[in-house]
């Protein structure tokens, strides 16, 4: 299928501008699985600490689009689902990720920033000066001058745009160049890199002669693949493939994303043309559970896992189907072996685990989840769901004031301010002043609404 042009814009990863506020972050569709997510940080890690990056300090964040795209913005870089499953290896990805990784490292963002201040004002002083042309020439009766003092103003506009893309499309070629390199350090081919772009080609075929080459704020693959193919090549690596491990990894990623975000169909179809067996097994285990009977799933899985029974992402499936066949018992198990299991140590299991726990709802089963939920929060406190199913646990235990404090958390980290506020004052009143529960439900309270502008 041929791309719009509009569409192809938002395939390549592209930088996010001054302009990006926190607020546009929060409209983004944003999906968390600890699989994918720690797949994605396995990717990056050896990237990062070639480019100098200190690895805690960037986060991994996954979108919910079709599309094939990256981006960075402040220290996140953001995947869509779809570029995990257009890659058909983990170094297209890995590529991917190492240009991402060149834009923090090159510190691209803050100088982006400075050339759009200057493009801005450029075209201020440039109206300005036509404004004034046309003053003069209105005071003067020259109606020709006064033209020209409007076509002043908006040539200088579109001189700093043109200047502005002209940056930012070196900056991406830069990217490109720094990405070779990480790929290099870290052993790895930038034959990804390659196949990407004469991807985003062949899309273009129909349309490239359409684009105007100076109103595009990146290159076009072409123009990539002309300034990267001989660098690329010249790389001792470039004919290097990925570990047999590693590409399953990515595979079952693949097969998880399709079942989960496209239906029984597209894993049926992804299953018949994956030339992993175990990649295959597992959509269709996931869409079974999805779309269709969790006992018909629970065998499937169950062989999965009596091949690789050391892996925490199949037990925490084996979880999943569990609650859905109202067996919370049962998926407190498989979440537990899940827990036990993850080297990553990931919140969301242990927030999974929580979660089966309080389904359970016995007083020791509670008791229990409120433990699991605190280390789930100590792991990735921006949980919201974490929070929601602690407050479900402090609140059949009867501790009131706890239920109302994770219920202001729970409305914090989702973007609902007004409701976090009138939870925390709730709260507050069950707590004993400067304590520290009050002193965070105070936080709350006093939290600086966001302007919605």
């Amino acid at each position: 299928m041929v791309r719009t042009l509009a569409t192809w814009m938002t395939m390549i990863a592209l930088s996010i501008s001054a302009a990006t506020t926190a607020r546009a972050q929060a409209s983004l569709p944003i999906v968390r699985d600890a699989e994918i997510e720690r797949l994605l940080s396995d990717y990056a890690t050896p990237l990062l600490r070639a480019a100098g990056v200190k690895r805690d300090r960037i986060d991994i964040v996954l979108v919910n689009s079709p599309a094939f795209n990256a981006f960075v913005s402040g220290r996140k870089i953001f995947v869509n689902t779809g570029t995990i499953v257009t890659a058909e290896t983990p170094n297209e990805v890995i590529g991917v990720l190492a240009h991402e990784i060149a834009h923090l490292a090159g510190g691209h963002q803050d100088r982006l920033r400075q050339q759009i201040d200057r493009a801005q004002t450029i075209a201020a002083v440039t109206a300005v000066l036509g404004a004034s042309a046309a003053v003069a020439a209105g005071m003067s009766g020259k109606g020709s001058v006064a033209g020209a003092g409007s076509g002043l103003a908006l040539g200088g506009a579109e001189a700093a745009r043109r200047g502005l893309l002209t940056y930012q499309r070196s900056e991406e070629l830069a990217a490109d160049r720094a990405a070779v390199d990480y790929l290099d350090k870290t052993g790895q081919s930038p034959k990804g890199m390659l196949v990407t772009f004469e991807r985003f080609q062949r899309d273009l075929a129909l349309i490239s002669d359409r684009i105007n080459p100076y109103r595009i704020s990146h290159p076009l693959p072409r123009e990539r693949i002309s300034a990267l193919e001989t660098l690329a090549r010249k790389s001792p690596n470039f004919s290097k493939s990925d570990p047999a491990g590693l590409q399953q990894r990515h595979d079952m990623a693949r097969a998880k994303i399709i079942a989960y975000t496209s239906g029984p169909a597209a894993a049926e179809g992804f299953a018949q043309k994956t030339a992993s067996s175990r990649a295959a097994l597992y959509g269709r285990a996931i869409a079974k559970f999805l779309y269709g009977s969790p006992q018909q799933a629970l065998p499937m899985i169950d062989k999965l896992i009596a091949g690789d029974p050391s892996n925490p992402y199949l037990h925490e499936i084996k979880g999943e189907i569990q609650l859905k066949a109202r067996n919370a018992a049962a998926a407190a198990d498989a979440f537990t072996q899940a827990a036990r299991l993850d080297k990553g140590d990931s919140g969301l299991i242990q927030s999974a685990l929580g979660h089966a726990l309080v389904l359970q709802g016995d007083r020791q089963s509670l008791q229990r989840a409120v433990g699991e939920l605190e280390v789930s929060l100590s792991l990735d406190p921006v949980n919201p769901v974490a929070y929601r199913n602690l407050a479900m646990a402090y609140g059949r235990l009867g501790d009131t004031g706890s239920a109302e404090l994770a219920t202001a958390e729970e409305n914090f980290h989702s973007g609902r301010y007004k409701d976090a506020k009138v939870f925390a004052a709730r709260a507050k009143r069950k707590f004993e002043p400067n304590s520290p529960r009050w002193l965070r439900a105070d936080d709350i309270q006093r939290f600086k609404t966001p302007d919605k502008r």
